[in-house]
């Protein structure tokens, strides 16, 4: 029995006694009780619609989120950072870049505000400059490549002061 079936008895329970809700305190009383009793129902079954709905659209989402998981991370569920072969990457193995084929090819860089890594695809290399989804801040992208000739390293990465900084 629904809360608005179990009000609905007890306002007939109500009618069924005969009370005078006009000029009866207890009448009076128990007419306001009993309608305050079915707003009450009525706005309970309202929030468990609106519940139901939520958890429905809820579902969607996480289905969604999952076909996107399976495009992002392909099938395998325990892929890893260090399974990773980043031998052959123009960082040498450092973690900066990552691509398994040109398509897929993307740069990770520290935001100079907040320091969150950001992920700078192919489309933001050509627009030439990257916002971050933390802060917000936009900065500009170096597409010159490595400022420091004596590097050997070319690709702008900075693996080279990575690696001073390891050997200190």
């Amino acid at each position: 029995m629904t809360l608005s079936e179990k009000v609905a008895y007890l306002k007939g329970l109500a009618e069924g006694m005969e009370l005078d809700t006009e000029k009866s305190k207890e009448g009076k009383l128990i007419s306001v009780m009993i309608g305050m009793l079915e707003e009450m129902a009525m706005t309970i079954e309202d929030l468990e619609d609106s519940v139901d709905e939520v958890y429905e659209a809820l579902d969607v989402v996480s289905d969604d989120l999952g076909d996107v998981e399976e495009f992002l991370f392909g099938e395998d569920d325990d892929w890893d950072e260090d399974d990773d072969d980043d031998d052959d990457c123009c960082c040498g193995g450092h973690g900066h870049c990552h691509h398994d084929d040109e398509e897929d090819f993307f740069h990770v860089a520290e935001c100079p505000k907040c320091g969150s890594d950001i992920y700078i695809d192919a489309s933001a290399l050509e627009e030439g400059y990257i916002q971050c989804p933390d802060c917000e801040e936009k900065f500009g992208i170096d597409l010159d490549g490595c400022d420091d000739e004596d590097c050997g390293c070319g690709c702008g990465c900075g693996c080279e002061t990575e690696e001073e900084e390891a050997g200190e």
